[in-house]
């Protein structure tokens, strides 16, 4: 019963027994009797007029209550049965709502709980986007990779490179993403609904280790198998070659001795390149001790000096904040300065500076910009741009700093500038 149809209803029974009693008060002057058995009768009328209202008012407070409980999501709340068949009826069909309501918000709170777990627990990296494709979600492992700071943006409006190549996925689509260092992941959008809208999401399972892996064991069997091949026919070609050159008189056949110590050199060339393959299979473990990274970088800025000059490159000295330093291989780590320093080099530019950080080491030189195309395959084996190039120097940086457990980067800058960014 509604505003209205209570107010109508009491309007009513007031207008009907107002008018009872004026009729009753006429019997007043003629039968004294007769009018107090029907003011009797008019009081009776109004209380069963007043229980009437109630019951009809009943049903009305139980649901009344019943949608307050509701709102406040609190299902516990039921109604015990009254005796009355149409108040009952209702008691009991609110009873069986609030049952299966209960049971339901159970069952979702389970899976939720059971899905927040499995999130949580998850290896793999899930990345969930808002309604706006902003970052929502970040599960533990995703938050290590990311870092919490990219809650809020969008994809593209980060720094991380994975992420802005993530932001041209689209859902259902697959794709092995490779990052500005050696980390390859393998990514997943898709979507889910919530609200009746889709909610993109990500999976990202890092595959650095197994590939890396895999890759070495492949390219270290062939650099073997030439190894030996080569080096046992240049080792008894060469033989060959130098008992000829020792048995021929100069004087007669300049020509010919001449052709012959050609060919030796051009043997020691080959047997030097294949050198160059097999000392990067053969790289040994590190053997660490603590160490200035100061003192190594100054030390090798001096000695790639003179390389740098003869290119009009202008090499300056190290700049750090604070002294650093490291328990690593000292000659494995100067290893990589000379071979990045050299590629600084040779990439065409005109100064080349250092820079240390708490923990990490920049290199910076405004050569050659790396393209697009160049950045996707740095660090892949043996990898070159250049036309005479064996890619030995990249892969050999690689292969150290993998197994020193560092992390690094090689890009070219908004500004122009390259910097090759190793992590300590």
């Amino acid at each position: 019963m509604n505003v209205s149809n209570r107010l109508q209803y009491i309007l009513y029974i007031t207008a009907l027994h107002l008018l009872l009693m004026g009729l009753v008060y006429q019997l007043l002057f003629q039968n004294k009797a007769l009018f107090i058995a029907t003011e009797v009768i008019l009081l009776i009328s109004v209380a069963v007029a007043i229980h009437l209202y109630r019951s009809f008012h009943q049903p009305i407070a139980f649901i009344r209550s019943g949608i307050e409980a509701i709102k406040e999501k609190d299902f516990t709340i039921k109604f015990v049965p009254t005796g009355r068949g149409e108040v009952d009826t209702l008691i009991e069909v609110y009873n069986l709502m609030i049952d299966q309501l209960r049971e339901e918000r159970t069952r979702l709170q389970e899976q939720h709980f059971f899905l927040d777990k499995l999130i949580e627990a998850s290896p793999v990296s899930l990345l969930i986007l808002d309604f706006d494709e902003r970052i929502a979600v970040l599960n533990p492992s995703a938050r290590e990779a990311f870092g919490p700071a990219v809650l809020g943006k969008k994809l593209e409006e980060s720094e991380n490179d994975l992420l802005v190549q993530m932001s041209q996925m689209a859902d259902g689509e697959a794709r092995i993403l490779k990052t500005e260092g050696i980390q390859m992941y393998k990514v997943q959008r898709s979507y889910l609904m919530n609200q009746g809208f889709r909610r993109s999401f990500f999976m990202l399972e890092e595959l650095t280790n197994e590939i890396y892996r895999t890759e070495k064991e492949a390219y270290g069997k062939v650099i073997r198998m030439m190894a030996h091949e080569v080096n046992n026919t240049l080792g008894a070609t060469d033989s060959i070659l130098q008992t000829t050159l020792h048995s021929l008189p100069e004087p007669e056949y300049s020509d010919f001795v001449e052709a012959l110590r050609v060919a030796s050199h051009r043997n020691g060339r080959l047997s030097q390149f294949m050198r160059n393959f097999a000392d990067v299979v053969r790289l040994p473990h590190p053997r660490k001790e603590t160490m200035s990274l100061n003192a190594l970088a100054e030390q090798v800025s001096v000695f790639m000096r003179a390389s740098a000059t003869d290119r009009a490159v202008t090499i300056h000295p190290p700049q750090s904040i604070e002294p650093c330093s490291l328990y690593a291989d000292v000659a494995q780590l100067e290893q990589v300065l000379v071979n990045i320093y050299k590629n600084a080099i040779e990439a065409d530019s005109s100064d080349l500076r250092t820079e240390i950080r708490a923990q990490e080491l920049c290199i910076f030189n405004n050569g050659k910009p790396i393209t697009t195309e160049e950045s996707s395959q740095l660090f892949n084996p043996f990898y070159s741009s250049k036309s005479n190039g064996q890619g030995i120097g990249l892969t050999l940086i690689r292969e150290i700093l993998v197994n020193h457990g560092y992390n690094f980067t090689l890009k070219t800058q908004s500004d122009g500038w390259t910097v090759f960014r190793i992590e300590f």
